[in-house]
């Protein structure tokens, strides 16, 4: 006898028909958006810092902060608009090296928002020992002026020739630079979505140098002098103090591998070369490689706003010295600062909270090498 399989008017579907879902369209909702913007770069905060035009919500912010700070005696806890670029540009902004401080948008699209531009796309997170990809147009050619090193020029296919890309490719052919142009699918790839104006600049890892190497070459000096940074995250920043301890003497500087601004591209450019003449090395900790400096003889000297010492009355400056600079917002942290001998402040004139820290450095250094050339 015939099977149910075999008779006539069988059913062919399921009876619970199709399973229901989206098909996939809710998948952009999925996607990550990013990292989030610190407070200075938020257009809505009261800390706001940003270059972009100041949104009357977030002056209506600040000004209430600063009344309320009067009428309470202490200092507004707001931001400095204008002290921090977060400015884009229309057709040449600025570039942003792939995944350092690069947001994205669902679905791969831009955010149309006030304020900083968020970037398309996924962030592209590289490995720590691979190349850097340098894109937009400005950037690419502030690079290649600055002879930052660089092994590939990447150029999207039928890329709109202005002057910057005339510029670009001339520049990096004179260097030898390799240039290879590719699908803009393909560029769009490499960079994770972070918008790149059809150019990218390919820099190789930066080589640093053995911190032991360093403290031994500074002491042969006849005026052994370092810089060390405690958690300066602005790669400009670090590139400034490099520039700094170029021009007053330093044989070297040294900074913590992790939480804090290691040598990229833009580094290189804001140090004006400076990263290829001084030494820089990083350290794993960076209280016991103060601790070692001690042992071999250096004093070492921290600045802060509360120093014990004034910047003007810095005596062992004419010997071997270790100037260590914090971070950005914090200063120094807790247990750096209780591995330094002293530490010390600068004099300041007005009631301006403090210098940002590159500025000081620059100071410190500057006070040092007048010293010493006094001394000699």
């Amino acid at each position: 006898m015939a099977g149910n399989s075999q008779r006539r008017g069988r059913r062919l579907t399921s009876k619970a028909g199709a399973p229901k879902g989206s098909g996939g369209k809710n998948k952009d909702s999925l996607a990550g958006r990013g990292r989030t913007l610190p407070a200075d770069e938020r257009p809505w905060h009261k800390g706001y810092s940003g270059t972009e035009k100041l949104p009357q919500r977030t002056a209506w912010k600040q000004e209430k902060e600063r009344r309320a700070a009067a009428e309470e005696g202490r200092a507004p806890k707001i931001g400095q608009p204008g002290s921090k670029d977060t400015t884009w540009g229309k057709g040449g902004g600025r570039g942003v090296p792939v995944g350092r401080g690069a947001t994205g948008g669902r679905g791969g699209k831009p955010t149309a928002r006030s304020g900083p531009r968020v970037t398309p796309g996924r962030k592209s997170n590289p490995s720590k020992d691979s190349p850097e990809l340098l894109v937009g147009r400005n950037p690419v050619l502030e690079a290649l002026r600055a002879q930052v090193p660089a092994t590939a020029l990447y150029t999207a296919q039928g890329i709109d020739m202005d002057e910057r890309t005339k510029e670009i490719i001339r520049t990096a052919a004179d260097r030898g630079i390799a240039n290879l142009e590719i699908s803009r699918a393909e560029l769009d790839r490499m960079t994770g979505g972070v918008l790149h104006q059809g150019v990218g600049l390919q820099v190789p890892p930066f080589a640093y140098q053995p911190f032991e190497d360093m403290v031994a070459a500074s002491l042969e000096q006849q005026a052994p002098l370092l810089v060390a940074l405690d958690g300066v995250t602005d790669p400009r920043n670090l590139g400034a103090v490099i520039r700094s301890a170029a021009a007053f003497g330093a044989q070297g500087v040294f900074v913590p591998e992790r939480r804090a601004a290691g040598i990229t591209a833009t580094a290189w450019r804001t140090s004006a070369g400076a990263a290829a003449r001084v030494p820089v090395a990083q350290v794993t900790n960076l209280t016991r490689s103060l601790k070692a400096c001690r042992d071999a003889g250096f004093m070492v000297v921290g600045l802060d706003a509360d120093g014990d010492t004034d910047l003007y009355d810095l005596e062992a400056a004419v010997g071997p010295l270790v100037v260590v600079v914090g971070s950005e917002g914090r200063g120094l942290s807790r247990l750096v600062g209780e591995t330094c001998d002293l530490t010390v402040g600068i004099p300041m004139i007005s009631e301006v909270e403090s210098l940002n820290a590159s500025v000081a450095a620059a100071v410190a250094l500057a006070e040092v090498a007048r010293r010493r050339s006094v001394e000699l």
